[in-house]
């Protein structure tokens, strides 16, 4: 199996050989808590059938954790007694740490990547995690996995990084000193962004941010907060990769937390409306056109790994995991994954000049990225797209409407590479009126 690496350019991600990695990535924090190893062939099984190619799970989630088998995380839920004191139980064939091993197996043998995260942020912020035991602990975690190819790892935890930096940085650098070739970044608090604290740190190899789970209108505010700037942002998830686009040094960036299809728009009201397949589809080509390298999708039922099994699931939670991953979102992000590597990938760039005229604001927002000879733009509302052409090569170029829901194509039709040309959106969807324009040189069969 190839290590994932940065490119050339530090964009984007690619394998060793330099084939274009495009991170599609689940988000299952409590997949080594939760499932059976007979539910996670089942899990990995689907996952890849899809198309996603990276998991992202919580090794540490809490204190208490124990997987399916009862067997528990930690020696007295104590980091000091199973890493300084003592080592974690690798003798008992269903120990805490030989199914994370098997899990980790399981998604190799798939050709998948785990992205895991060492600790929830809580376990930082109540003291388990701390000076006195991080390097330990990060000593372990990277000696244990060290000849895995199939590990990126992730720092945080739904935490910004200010707070406790300390620990973060060390943990950090401690498994990248051990594990220099396997990538890693730091999964952030609601809409905030890893930069804001990590960008020129050496372990930090690309950037992630979490979009979040709220509406334009829903405020995350701290206690004791007079103003939170994050209001502006709100589901404009394309601004965070605009902020980390221009920072150097250059660094690849994805939205490693989107809004999960089928929780409630602000997390915790369950009489709010529930994000569906419609909004996991913008967030995800609204980040990708705006230049990010990826992007990761969630359900409220896969990402807690919801069962039968007498535990109390969390935000409204309305399905169990088994019947959630065949939710309709799910099934449409491989369309988004097999779009873009179906034209040169390394060269692509934003680039919001294609679009002539109002760009839109909010869900009328038009997104537009393009290589020398192709042009993607999305919208999210079936808008008209006003194109300054001339901005690929080509006297002459073709131009298609692609369906995010489908991954069908419909020809529009053969033009002149010149002056100002407005494409209008079918209007016979059964369902939403999202679309992304694709225009490219007519001398290129990209689309055929």
């Amino acid at each position: 199996m190839e290590r994932i690496k940065l490119s050339e350019n530090k964009r984007y991600l690619m394998y060793e050989s330099q084939k274009p990695f495009f991170w599609l990535g689940d988000t299952a924090w409590l997949l080594f808590q939760k499932l059976s190893y007979e539910e996670t062939q089942m899990y990995i099984k689907d996952r890849q059938s899809k198309g996603f190619n990276v998991i992202q799970a919580v090794i540490i989630h809490q204190e208490s954790n124990t997987n399916v088998y009862g067997e528990p995380a930690l020696l007295d839920e104590s980091i000091t007694k199973t890493f300084v004191n003592g080592s974690p139980d690798l003798k008992n064939r269903n120990s805490y740490w030989n199914h994370i091993d098997k899990v980790v197996d399981l998604a190799e043998k798939a050709g998948m990547y785990m992205g895991l995260l060492p600790v929830w942020g809580s376990i930082v912020k109540n003291g388990s995690l701390n000076k006195d035991n991080v390097v330990e602990y990060g000593t372990w975690l990277a000696e244990h996995f060290k000849n895995r190819k199939n590990i990126i790892w992730i720092i945080g935890g739904d935490i910004k990084g200010d707070l406790y930096y300390d620990i973060w940085d060390t943990l950090g650098n401690t498994i990248k000193s051990l594990n220099p070739d396997a990538l890693m970044t730091f999964h952030p608090f609601g809409r905030t962004l890893s930069s804001d604290w990590f960008h020129d740190a050496p372990w930090l190899d690309f950037n992630m941010f979490q979009s979040g789970h709220r509406r334009y209108n829903q405020k995350m505010k701290a206690e004791g907060e007079d103003d939170d700037t994050r209001l502006d942002i709100g589901q404009d998830n394309w601004r965070y990769v605009e902020k980390a686009y221009q920072k150097t040094p250059i660094k690849p960036v994805l939205d490693g937390e989107p809004s999960y299809e089928s929780i409630p728009q602000g997390l915790h009201d369950t009489t709010q409306p529930f994000w569906d397949a419609n909004d996991v589809r913008r967030y995800a080509y609204w980040s990708v056109f705006a230049g990010s390298c990826g992007h990761t999708y969630g359900h409220n039922a896969i990402m807690q790994m919801y069962k039968p099994d007498g535990s109390k699931g969390s935000y409204g939670v309305r399905e169990y995991w088994n019947d959630a991953i065949n939710a309709d979102g799910a099934k449409h992000m491989h369309h988004l994954k097999e779009l873009m590597l179906s034209v040169p990938y390394f060269e692509r760039i934003p680039d919001q000049s294609v679009i002539d005229g109002d760009l839109g604001e909010k869900y009328d927002r038009l997104l537009a990225t393009r290589g020398l000879d192709y042009i993607f733009v999305y919208t999210y509302t079936g808008r008209s797209i006003r194109v300054s052409m001339g901005k690929i090569t080509g006297d002459m170029v073709c131009a298609w409407w692609f369906d995010p829901e489908t991954g069908d194509m419909q020809k529009i039709g053969i033009y002149e590479n010149k002056g100002i040309m407005e494409f209008t959106p079918p209007t016979n969807k059964k369902s939403w009126t999202d679309y992304v324009l694709i225009i490219t040189d007519s001398k290129k069969d990209y689309f055929g």
